[in-house]
């Protein structure tokens, strides 16, 4: 008999992409030059309390850090209110290591420079037991879908300068947290008014495929966020999609469903995964997707979620939802930096209303 797991589920396409890798190699990007004159923003580091996570079965932090980044002007401007971009980050990483990522505030600072209107960008937090949310909804991980959509965003409307409508708020995510702007982009078109996918994981569900029957004895042997944090990078990824998307509240101490049991796939729990992948509910969302300002999808050509993202577009297009699409030439991380100063910065600042009459 074969032995079964998630081998080709919507989760591994990135993990085998980042798996043999450090999680510090992934911060190894092409860092674009600093633009003369650009004026600095300020950084503020906040913990916003996630209303959306509270007793959550992982015990995550219900009280999460995250960082702030105000235009040059903000201080000298106390009457002046600010569209805001949303951020979000891969697995494995937090705010600080996505923020190094994508080399802020230098790129913010640079956009600005060029051009780029002023606006507030969010760095939320989503790490998790197994290093990440997958920006999901669960009673095991917490409400992390609501948690950036209702609790960040009513965060920054109190305590920031903000224009506090859809119009002038962008939601925008890389890798994992590229399929939590996909996910909480079609869920919440209230809530955000332009929408940035880069390089998005575990768009598409897949069948089960062969496994070292070693590596599932591996996750069996999990009862603890030590255990778990002594896995390599896929592992620990298979741990966190299932804690975000088979979550099971009658089964400490992990409060979770594996796809594979006693060597076995199960097929209720790869399910469970198939409905969590974004190309199996964008049919729902279509008239949600319609309602965005602008939406844009970008890849690298060397990236191995080149086909998901691709299919996204392509469905899109299917229902003629207005898009952009661009493949260009990198890895998974490798532009990341240039990606974020020279192409979401300026794609928010055409896209987001600043004005006082947005809605």
């Amino acid at each position: 008999m074969m032995i079964r797991s998630i081998a080709d589920t919507a989760v591994a396409a990135f993990c085998a992409l980042l798996c043999c890798a450090s999680v510090s190699a992934q911060v190894k990007t092409e860092v674009p030059a600093p633009v003369p004159g650009a004026k600095p923003v300020s950084v503020e580091h906040v913990r916003i309390h996630g209303v959306a996570l509270e007793g959550n079965l992982e015990g995550n932090e219900v009280d999460r850090e995250a960082l702030v980044f105000l235009p040059p002007g903000y201080a000298a401007q106390p009457n002046r209110r600010y569209p805001v971009i949303y951020a979000l980050h891969g697995y494995s990483i937090g705010a600080e290591q996505w923020s190094k990522e994508i080399h802020v505030p230098q790129t913010i600072e640079g956009a600005f420079a060029q051009g780029a209107q002023d606006a507030i960008v969010v760095l939320p937090d989503s790490k998790t037991v197994h290093n990440g949310s997958m920006y999901s909804s669960s009673g095991t991980t917490g409400d992390f879908e609501r948690y950036v959509a209702h609790d960040v965003v009513a965060y920054m409307d109190a305590h920031y300068r903000t224009l506090p409508n859809r119009a002038s708020r962008g939601l925008v995510g890389h890798s994992m947290g590229g399929y939590g702007a996909t996910r909480i982009g079609m869920k919440y078109p209230d809530v955000f008014g332009s929408l940035y996918i880069m390089s998005p994981c575990c768009l598409a569900a897949r069948g089960a495929g062969p496994i070292d029957p070693q590596t599932v004895k591996a996750l069996e042997a999990v009862t603890s966020a030590a255990d778990s944090a002594k896995l390599p990078f896929g592992l620990r990824a298979q741990l966190a999609s299932a804690a975000a998307w088979s979550p099971n509240p009658k089964k400490p101490p992990l409060f979770l469903d594996l796809p594979v049991k006693n060597g076995v796939a199960d097929p209720e729990v790869l399910a469970k995964w198939a409905a969590n992948s974004p190309l199996a509910f964008v049919d729902q969302y279509i008239g949600n997707l319609r309602r965005y300002a602008a939406i844009s999808i970008d890849v690298g050509d060397q990236d191995g979620l080149r086909a998901g993202a691709a299919k996204l577009h392509e469905t899109l297009d299917s229902y003629g939802v207005a898009n952009a699409f661009e493949i260009y030439s990198g890895t998974h991380t490798s532009a990341v930096a240039d990606r974020f100063q020279n192409h979401v910065m300026p794609f928010f600042s055409k896209h987001l209303c600043a004005g006082a009459n947005c809605k």
